[in-house]
């Protein structure tokens, strides 16, 4: 029979394997970690054109979350080099954040309540509505013009869940990446994609003679950098490096370089603003049916 001491022996062993058998969590990816590391692993699309687009001859991503992530690595470890992009998508983004496979992810991701009971998110960075890409010509105009028809968006993003709200009678489709939505919608198998207007209009730029975006924006789409649940010390060096970069001009050069037109005249408006005003917008300028 095991002595009283001897049980205490073995389940202190039994803790310490089983924690070294788990998942990395978000400590490591508190200030003082990323900063012993040396590295910042930022989570980035590869199929958001003008965001984050992977060149497969190249084997880059590129695009203006990437820029804002290498901005990051530059003010918070002194290196833009410094930095390791991990790709996410709309459904994997939380997981892999909450997993501690990556420190942030900037990811076109909109701050709502629902991910804020998940993750914690930074000031807004980027405004964006949501709006439809339709091959040309189509008698689709807005999202009132869906019924009966086949839309398609990535899975797990607020833009299927508002199209699934706004039309009901619509066979939304969904994918994980983006680029298998374009492709469905250029061979004739989709009528619609529908996103946030700046990935849209990425893709219209790529076929401009057949694809239109239209619609208008009826929503509200604040982005939000994503970060772990009360990692406090990298949410505020975060918020701080974003407001130096719209105060130094940067944010304005990175908008147009990878954005090809200037930040929107309303800039300070929106951005800066924090997460929980954000997502309470958000919700209040949801479009009724």
């Amino acid at each position: 029979m095991f002595t009283f001491s001897r049980r205490v022996a073995m389940l202190v062993l039994a803790t310490a394997f089983a924690a070294s058998l788990a998942p990395a969590s978000a400590e490591n990816a508190t200030l003082d970690a990323i900063k012993q590391r040396g590295t910042l692993k930022v989570g980035v699309k590869y199929d958001s054109p003008g965001f984050g687009l992977l060149d497969p001859k190249t084997n880059v991503v590129s695009g203006f979350d990437v820029e804002i992530a290498r901005s990051l690595a530059r003010r918070i470890l002194g290196d833009a080099k410094k930095i390791e992009f991990v790709q996410v998508t709309s459904s994997n983004r939380i997981p892999l954040l909450q997993n501690g496979d990556v420190d942030m992810f900037i990811a076109t991701a909109t701050i709502t309540p629902a991910r804020m009971q998940e993750i914690d998110f930074s000031n807004v960075y980027y405004r964006a509505g949501q709006t439809l890409l339709v091959r040309k010509p189509s008698p689709i105009k807005s999202y009132k013009d869906l019924a009966g028809h086949t839309v398609c968006t990535t899975t797990g993003s607020t833009p299927e869940l508002t199209i699934r709200r706004l039309a009901p009678q619509a066979n939304v489709q969904t994918f994980d990446t983006y680029a298998d939505c374009f492709t469905g919608l250029k061979s004739g198998r989709i009528d619609a994609m529908t996103t946030d207007n700046g990935i849209l209009l990425g893709y219209e730029a790529q076929d401009p003679a057949n694809l239109q975006v239209v619609g208008g924006l009826f929503t509200f789409e604040p982005y939000g950098i994503g970060i772990a649940k009360g990692n406090t010390t990298l949410l505020k060096a975060v918020n701080a490096a974003l407001m130096a970069m719209a105060k130094d001009g940067e944010y304005a050069k990175i908008h147009q370089a990878t954005l090809g037109k200037p930040a929107p005249s309303d800039l300070m408006q929106w951005f800066g603003m924090d997460a929980k005003t954000a997502g309470e917008r958000y919700i209040a300028e949801q479009p009724k049916k």
